[in-house]
Parts: C-alpha cells; sequence; structure tokens
C-alpha cells in the first residue's frame, strides 16, 4: 500500500495537536523575553544651556571661517574671471560738433560797462585760470618708453623718451589715450603716468604713422581705486569754435618737463598742416615751447581743442607752441581708439578752386602735388599732375571731401579712383584701381 505523508498528522483539536500548539507558544515567549531589550525607549541625554550656546558658537565660527575663504577667494579670482568672461569692449563714438551758437551780442543795445580792474583782480584772474588746470589736468597723462639697454644714451642719440597724452575714450575694458606716435615701435613697452602720480603697463592700441598719432591702452582692471578717483576722460571739444584773440590754456610737457602749465591766447586760426591724403588746421600761440615739447591744449570750458606737437613747423624752429585742431582729427581718433586702421592712399594734393579752374584750365577736383613713395596711390600708376575727380562713384572736389571718402573706405578694400590726366590734346579721363592702405 502506498505510503500517504497526511496519515501521520493528528486531527485538528485532537490531544497530540494540542501539545504541538503549546509547545509553539512557549517557544515564541521564549523569543519574546530573549529580544525584550530591543523594544525598550532609549530616551535622549538633555542638552544643557552651556552644551547649546557652545554648539551654536561653533557653527558660528565656521561660518565665518567659510565666508573668509570665500572672500579671499572671491577676490584672488576676480581679475582673472573678469580677464576670462569679460566681453567684447564697447565701440568708441566721437560726437561730432555742433554748429556754433550764433553771436547774439549784436541784438543787445546796452553797451556792456568794462570792470575796473586792479592788481588783485590779475590776481583773481591767474587763480581762476590755475583752478581750471588743475580740473582739467585729471585726464592728462605721459606717456614713456621704458628703457632698454640700448636707450640709456637716448638724449644723445635724439630718441624722445616721453610724450603728453590724453584721457580720450573708455570702452569698458580700457582706458584710451591719445598721443604722438613718436614713441611707437616694434618691440617696445610702454608706462603711462596718470595724474595721481601713479604708474601703469600701457600697450600701444593702434597708431597711424601718416597724421603722426597713435592710441594707447590701458586695462580698467590694473587701475587702483585710489587712481580712478583722481583722474578722467578728457572732453573734446570744437576747435572750429575758436577764434583769434581766445584765452586757453596748455599742459604737458611744453617746456622740457612733464606737468607743465602755460597760459596764452590763440594768435592765429588761419595756418593748415598738410599730410597725406589730408590737412589739418592749426592754432597757434604765444605760448613758449621747447624744441620737442608735446601738449594738450584747452579753451576756457575745459575742452580739449588741440594736440601741440612738435612736428608742426618744426623746420622753422617756432619758439611758441602749436596745435593740431582737435576736429580735424576726431574721426582718426575714433578709427584707433576702437584699433581700426585709418585708411591710407598716398597722395599729397590740394583743392583746386574756382580761380585755378578759370586762368588755368585745370579740371575741378584734387590736384595731385606729389605721391608718396610706395604708397598704393604709386602702385595704382597716380602720378604728380593728375586731378582725382571721384572715388567709388562720389564727387571729390576739396582735400576735406576727400578725406572724409577716404576714412569711410576700409582699409584693405580696392576703390576706384577717377581722374584726369593732361595729354597732348588736353586733360583726359584716366581711371586706377587702388588698394587702400594704412601706415602703423
Amino acid at each position: 500500500m502506498p505510503y500517504d505523508k497526511d496519515q501521520n498528522l493528528a486531527p485538528e483539536g485532537s490531544p497530540e495537536n494540542r501539545d504541538v500548539q503549546d509547545e509553539n507558544k512557549q517557544d515564541d515567549s521564549r523569543q519574546e523575553e530573549k529580544y525584550s531589550f530591543l523594544q525598550e525607549t532609549i530616551k535622549p541625554e538633555p542638552i544643557s544651556r552651556e552644551k547649546l550656546i557652545k554648539q551654536f558658537v561653533r557653527i558660528a565660527v565656521y561660518g565665518v571661517i567659510l565666508g573668509v575663504f570665500s572672500c579671499v577667494g572671491f577676490f584672488a579670482l576676480k581679475p582673472w574671471a573678469e580677464n576670462w568672461f569679460r566681453g567684447d569692449p564697447e565701440t568708441v563714438t566721437i560726437p561730432e560738433d555742433e554748429e556754433p551758437a550764433e553771436d547774439q551780442a549784436a541784438e543787445e543795445e546796452e553797451e556792456p560797462v568794462d570792470p575796473e580792474l586792479d592788481a588783485e583782480s590779475y590776481a583773481e584772474i591767474n587763480d581762476s585760470l590755475y583752478e581750471l588746470a588743475q580740473d582739467t589736468e585729471a585726464g592728462i597723462v605721459t606717456v614713456s618708453r621704458e628703457e632698454q639697454e640700448a636707450d640709456w644714451n637716448a638724449e644723445a642719440t635724439g630718441l624722445r623718451t616721453s610724450v603728453t597724452g590724453v584721457i580720450t575714450a573708455d570702452n569698458g575694458q580700457e582706458l584710451l589715450i591719445l598721443a604722438d606716435d613718436a614713441l611707437c615701435g616694434e618691440g617696445e613697452s610702454w608706462t603711462v603716468s596718470f595724474a595721481d602720480g601713479s604708474e601703469y603697463t600701457a600697450s600701444l592700441k593702434r597708431q597711424d604713422a601718416n597724421s603722426g598719432f597713435a592710441v594707447f591702452s590701458v586695462m580698467r582692471t590694473d587701475i587702483s581705486e585710489t587712481t580712478w578717483n583722481q583722474i578722467k576722460v578728457a572732453e573734446l571739444g570744437n576747435s572750429n569754435a575758436s577764434r583769434q584773440g581766445d584765452t586757453v590754456i596748455a599742459l604737458g610737457n611744453m617746456f622740457g618737463y612733464d606737468g607743465g602749465v602755460g597760459y596764452g591766447v590763440i594768435s592765429s586760426c588761419d595756418h593748415k598742416e598738410t599730410f597725406y591724403d589730408g590737412e589739418c588746421d592749426v592754432l597757434t600761440t604765444d605760448i613758449p615751447v621747447s624744441a620737442d615739447g608735446t601738449g594738450v591744449l584747452f579753451n576756457m570750458d575745459g575742452e580739449v581743442i588741440g594736440m601741440i606737437s612738435a612736428s608742426i613747423w618744426n623746420e622753422n624752429g617756432s619758439g611758441t607752441a602749436n596745435a593740431y585742431a582737435i576736429s580735424d582729427i576726431k574721426s582718426t581718433i575714433e578709427l584707433l581708439a576702437n584699433g581700426a586702421h585709418v585708411p591710407y592712399a598716398g597722395i599729397h594734393g590740394t583743392t583746386v578752386t574756382k580761380a585755378v579752374q578759370d586762368s588755368q584750365g585745370i579740371p575741378a577736383g584734387i590736384y595731385v602735388i606729389d605721391v608718396d613713395t610706395d604708397s598704393p596711390a604709386m602702385q595704382a600708376g597716380i602720378q604728380s599732375g593728375d586731378v582725382i575727380t571721384r572715388i567709388n562713384g562720389r564727387d571729390v572736389g576739396s582735400i576735406l571731401s576727400y578725406r572724409q571718402v577716404l576714412l569711410e573706405t576700409e582699409a584693405g578694400s580696392q576703390v576706384r579712383f577717377v581722374g584726369q590726366r593732361q595729354g597732348a590734346d588736353g586733360y583726359v579721363e584716366i581711371k586706377f584701381n587702388v588698394t587702400i592702405g594704412s601706415k602703423g
């Protein structure tokens, strides 16, 4: 007979089954007694006031330490972060000159009463001028070429070691300084000295050897707060509004040393200085100047109206300060401040006036007096005696319009010049493809 495992099971409720259940209950009871300690409630030890205070102080100390390390880390990494994550510099825009207001003096019927002047009045005038000079001096700097081994005898060799500059713009990353380009050269390094006497390393933003100007830059992050509080960007005025007899202030290295101040008047506004592709009005003064003096000319509103340069009429040995009129070089300043090349063709010309047209039969336009050696104009075939009449389809009837059209083209672009050249049967039209270059 087959084995049935259920045969050994006792019926439910039988004595055998009750014995088994009793044994199981006893086993469960012993298990509960064995692990009864796990069911005990562990009460936390009460925290005293002293421990609470100590814990609070400990957390506060840790917070202070963490804050100090965070601040130190922030200021240590700030210059690196500003350098690494800085955006593009802002585009520098030089505002155009406003038209001078009409003189309303003629409308006044009453004659002005001249004040009585004495020695005390003269002192008051000088004090007023000096106060204005001190205010404008915040925008003046000295740009120096850092001395190298070969420059120990710079004075003996005639090399310029420093020039006066003026803070003309702030693009958000750099302070931009306009100065004479006499210090420019390959592999050079420069230092800028501000009005408070502090010195900072500068770099060359862009140079235009044709006009003789350069823009240097100093990183804003390098300049201390103390220096920031004592300098400012100078305001460029309207030199076209200047008149003979106007009182002016000259600041800079006019007398052979830095930090000079001179007062005087504009003796003439009728002269011009020519260079290739343009010309510039000259403001002459009665302020004395050394042979290689440089400086900045201000009007009575504290605005820059001229850049004093030793290159103006240097062959004549003029002993007074002469300045390039600021209005005529504003377009050049804007290009240099934005790091752009100043367009250059290399033509030294003059406007053919109506009188010359009638008397000599020369067509209207720009008469080419000279062409710079190895210039874009010479390479294109332009010669002395040619008359330039159009550039890229635009008429150029004066040096001013010629200069304006040229400055609106980009260096490296090819431009169509149209001119007139005299032949056996008179003037004939001739065209040139000029690839615009730059000098510096």
